[in-house]
């Protein structure tokens, strides 16, 4: 085969130039500073900055004194300005505001004189859409000032409100907890905390993302647990009334077990397939993006697709909170295909079989089955 000569001197010439940038400093733009942030593209080098990016960040940086915030297009979120005594720094005001054209969250200090003293939209919820400048930012649910770490020092913990992009959860958001560490009379994020909160769902209330981060109690062992003895060991309760051995006939002979740890005011709810060994072969997150298990209705394992393979339906229901901060209770399903490889979340099929309070299992699973032209057995 003739070589190509082009691509061959590509070949060398690309490692090299490689070495040579680094070798001249040259700082990569996306690395990770420790402890620090997430470096975006918006912040690598002002010659790849749009020009809209340019702008918001013009308008951003010019703001010395509170008569600038609502003048640069960024508007108070709520009625009033947080007026406290701030351990660390001392008598502050504390403005949480949006950008009115990007939807970006950003917080600003000033002094009594309305001097900003320090001012940041570096946050977990401004990075929702990796790489654009308009953010799905909705609300504000919940803001508090208090020590996270143990140094003495008040900290900033914000919980906002997204919403969803895609068309199958259009109309429904979720929640993005971030906490803002103060040192040396300025603040920071660490990203490896902010990424915990939100990964494992830690971000539901003020409450349970403190548990988290001051207390050192944690959801993670749910997505980490090899068997399910590490489970137990970690304070998650199996449900003894849907605990029981399932011939799968892909997957052989599996225990379900389904069960809940309970962090703050929040049950969370698991559902795993456990093999005779012990260890987590599948795991299924019911729940969703609610914040608490409010009842579990039943469990059925049985064909529902009509190709011969026992599949999983879960009905339960769950409580969120509105936005108007109210309680909400609403009943739920998910539906898991037995495949070769293991299981498959059916999401398209709540679009036409749905659900409600006094539905009971055996109903559900009757109205599921003749979605795939199942006879009824009544």
């Amino acid at each position: 085969m003739p070589v190509n000569h082009d691509t061959y001197r590509y070949l060398i010439a690309f490692p090299l130039l490689v070495l040579c940038l680094l070798a001249s400093g040259f700082s990569d733009p996306f690395s990770i500073k420790a402890y620090g942030n997430p470096l975006s593209f918006q912040e690598s080098s002002d010659s790849g900055l749009s020009g809209h990016y340019r702008e918001y960040r013009r308008r951003f940086e010019s703001i010395e004194t509170t008569a600038g915030i609502d003048d640069n297009g960024f508007e108070m979120i709520g009625p009033k300005v947080f007026d406290m005594e701030m351990k660390g720094i001392g008598q502050v005001f504390v403005t949480l505001t949006f950008d009115t054209e990007y939807d970006r969250l950003a917080v600003f200090i000033s002094d009594e004189d309305g001097r900003i003293v320090y001012k940041t939209d570096q946050l977990e919820t401004n990075n929702q859409r990796r790489g654009s400048l308009e953010q799905p930012n909705e609300r504000l649910p919940a803001a508090s000032f208090r020590d996270m770490n143990g140094d003495g020092l008040t900290d900033i913990v914000l919980i906002s409100s997204c919403f969803y992009d895609s068309q199958i959860n259009a109309g429904k958001s979720y929640k993005v907890g971030d906490v803002l560490f103060q040192k040396d009379g300025s603040f920071y994020r660490d990203y490896r905390i902010s990424d915990k909160i939100n990964r494992f769902g830690m971000n539901k209330s003020i409450s349970f993302l403190t548990s988290f981060v001051r207390d050192g109690y944690s959801t993670e062992f749910l997505y980490t647990s090899n068997t399910q003895q590490e489970l137990v060991d970690s304070g998650f309760q199996i449900v003894p009334a849907h605990y029981y051995p399932v011939m799968f006939e892909k997957l052989g002979r599996l225990w379900l077990v389904p069960g809940t740890y309970r962090m703050a005011e929040y049950t969370v709810f698991m559902l795993y397939l456990v093999n005779e060994q012990g260890y987590i072969v599948w795991s299924f997150q019911p729940m969703g993006d609610y914040e608490n298990l409010y009842g579990l209705r039943g469990i059925n394992c049985r064909d529902i697709d009509g190709d011969g393979l026992k599949d999983i339906v879960v009905l339960a229901s769950y409580s969120y909170e509105g936005k108007d901060g109210e309680i909400v209770v609403e009943t739920d399903y998910s539906v898991y295909y037995q495949r070769t490889s293991g299981f498959y979340e059916d999401t398209d099929i709540k679009h036409t079989v749905q659900c409600n309070d006094s539905d009971t299992m055996y109903e559900l699973v009757e109205r599921l089955r003749a979605y795939w032209g199942w006879r009824s057995e009544q």
